[in-house]
């Protein structure tokens, strides 16, 4: 692997890694800026559905990400082992394990659930985005925040 190479995995982990601060932080442009125009978001029916376009994206984020909502430090998303590889020139996939924490007041299980997120990123104008995000729940389906469990 080249120096080069190991730049641009670098670049990735910091884009992924500024998606969990954003959404907890309630920055919805800024967590909205990380994805393509034409991205996808993919749920599954259950929580969510799949999500299409950037536009989309912002308004389905927007209830967990205004009005004080979700104020930062309340849920905390921690992506961890990454594994990520460069599929061409403006090209990667990645996987990222997710440990989603509720620290609400009076909570005494702060593990709200456990994930994988399955990432294809594209490089456009220099810079990586999300084109493509699907994450798999592991674990505890009850108690998830966003997208909504309707049940």
């Amino acid at each position: 692997m080249t120096v080069e190479e190991l730049l641009e995995i670098e670049e990735i982990k910091q884009l992924r890694m500024l998606y969990s601060h954003f959404l907890d932080g309630g920055d919805l442009e800024g967590l909205a800026g990380l994805f393509c125009e034409d991205a996808v978001c993919e749920f599954g029916e259950k929580y969510g559905g799949t999500w299409v376009g950037r536009e989309t994206i912002r308004q389905n984020y927007a209830p967990y990400t205004t009005g004080g909502a979700r104020p930062f430090g309340l849920f905390m998303h921690a992506v961890t082992n990454p594994w990520i590889r460069l599929t061409g020139a403006d090209t990667a996939h990645g996987r990222w394990y997710l440990l989603d924490l509720n620290l609400l007041p009076g909570n005494d299980e702060p593990l709200n659930l456990f994930g994988i997120y399955d990432d294809r990123y594209r490089k456009v104008d220099g810079k990586w985005l999300i084109e493509n995000t699907r994450i798999e729940f592991l674990w505890r389906r009850a108690g998830l925040y966003g997208p909504d469990d309707p049940d």
